[in-house]
């Protein structure tokens, strides 16, 4: 019995060191390929984009349309499936996104309507250069993704972090976890994570609204469609450095100022706050994170992660690609033709003057415009030509955190003591915040 037990931890502890490997492997070790520097999903994504390109526009079209239909069917007769209703429930205002991301993609695909709707500047930019990039990363990151969520790698993390949670973010140790699985997954899944601990009560009110708004980072994923974006994927061990500089700066001073410090430290329940459990004493943070990693990848086996990796894709996929076709393209049209975004962002010249950003003007459209789609700063941004500046850009649209074509509008459907204003207020916030410190970070590396 004892000899089981022993090779049953054995098992376990070298599942975890073993597919967590893999996934670090995949999409944190940078890696040389033809004199440009990468990461092993990066480079899948772009062999499959150049290889299927011509067609991966109407498979994104297909794609939105199958999204549109399962909305319309799941909003007459709601799925049973978890999964399905994952994919496919959504309320009115986002099923008339993707409705509208599905028509504007048809109307690309067939070439109809007015040019300055589907023009290659504005429609056909999104579906033609963007969609596609969308569609490879979230093939090759959603397939991989299981290597780092289901194997311990969050747990290790969760425990290790654990002592530098309370005193410096004013969080309890756990919110580690929600942190790393946004990082390394997506930003949805820190919201989802953080939602169901606050419903279960073991966030308070005011720190379920920080971890939601302040450690739901952008995903790897994500990091790497901007990078790329921005023809800067050379350049990523100093942008994750800088976001990580950036973050860190943000999340020690957003619990501490309005409107998240004015949040109520009481449970759902009307509790308040008691102090939480610690590890044992008998271990140091390494042993203790390594005995719960063991244990999270003692209860998945290899074969969750192709079904894993299958339903990220789909997810990624069906849930996002309607919203980024819809909104993207609204603002790109607006941008285009319209001075708003030049208006709105105008504050910022003399501050991107001030501290010497190349083409601050054009820098500063691209500011504010984050709040609708964390995507569309790099979309504006990409014709710039100094390098410094697009990499200001990319680097402040991963740290502002809150967009509402995904994040931002979870967190308003969610439990989350959260609302509109408070997501204004905190965008804002982390602009002024993290914008200095990215511009410093940006003059060091060019």
């Amino acid at each position: 019995m004892n000899n089981n037990t022993h090779t049953t931890k054995e098992t376990s502890s070298l599942r975890f060191l073993l597919f967590s490997a893999v996934g670090i492997f995949l999409f944190m070790i940078p890696m040389r390929i033809d004199g440009e520097i990468t990461i092993a999903v990066a480079f899948l994504a772009d062999l499959l984009g150049t290889w299927a390109g011509p067609v991966l526009p109407a498979a994104a079209s297909l794609f939105m349309g199958i999204a549109v239909v399962g909305s319309l069917i799941a909003a007459v007769r709601p799925p049973d499936r978890d999964f399905m209703k994952s994919l496919f429930a959504v309320d009115r205002t986002w099923l008339f996104i993707r409705i509208l991301g599905f028509i504007l993609s048809v109307l690309v695909v067939l070439d109809l309507g007015p040019e300055w709707l589907i023009s290659g500047a504005t429609g056909g930019l999104m579906l033609e250069d963007l969609i596609p990039l969308l569609i490879t990363v979230f093939l090759f990151a959603g397939l991989f993704l299981p290597f780092l969520l289901q194997f311990g790698l969050l747990e290790f993390c969760g425990a290790v972090l654990s002592p530098i949670m309370r005193p410096l973010f004013t969080l309890p140790g756990r919110s580690s976890i929600d942190c790393a699985a946004s990082w390394l997954g997506d930003g949805t899944i820190g919201v989802l994570l953080t939602n169901k601990q606050y419903e279960q009560g073991h966030y308070s009110k005011r720190e379920a609204a920080v971890i939601g708004t302040t450690f739901s980072v952008v995903s790897i994923t994500f990091s790497i469609v901007i990078l790329s974006d921005m023809n800067l994927t050379s350049h990523i061990i100093p942008y994750y450095a800088t976001i990580v500089a950036a973050g860190f700066v943000a999340a020690l001073i957003m619990p501490r100022i309005p409107p998240l410090s004015r949040k109520k430290d009481l449970y759902t329940d009307g509790r308040s706050v008691s102090q939480e459990q610690t590890r044992p004493e008998s271990m140091n943070v390494f042993q203790y994170g390594f005995m719960e990693a063991s244990r999270k990848a003692a209860r998945n086996k290899a074969s969750s992660i192709l079904s894993g990796g299958v339903k990220n894709v789909l997810d990624m996929w069906i849930g996002v690609l309607p919203v980024v076709m819809a909104l993207g393209t609204i603002a790109v049209v607006i941008a285009e033709n319209t001075p708003f975004f030049a208006i709105i962002g105008a504050p910022f010249v003399p501050l991107l003057d001030l501290l010497q950003v190349p083409e601050a003007a054009k820098a500063s459209e691209t500011m504010l415009v984050g709040f609708a789609d964390m995507l569309l700063p790099s979309i504006l941004g990409a014709g710039i030509e100094s390098e410094l500046t697009r990499f200001v850009i990319a680097a402040l649209s991963v740290t502002q955190l809150i967009y509402m074509s995904e994040v931002g509008g979870l967190l308003l459907a969610s439990k989350l003591p959260i609302s509109f204003t408070d997501l204004v207020l905190i965008f804002l916030e982390r602009t002024i915040i993290t914008l200095p410190i990215i511009i410093g970070c940006a003059h060091l590396i060019f």
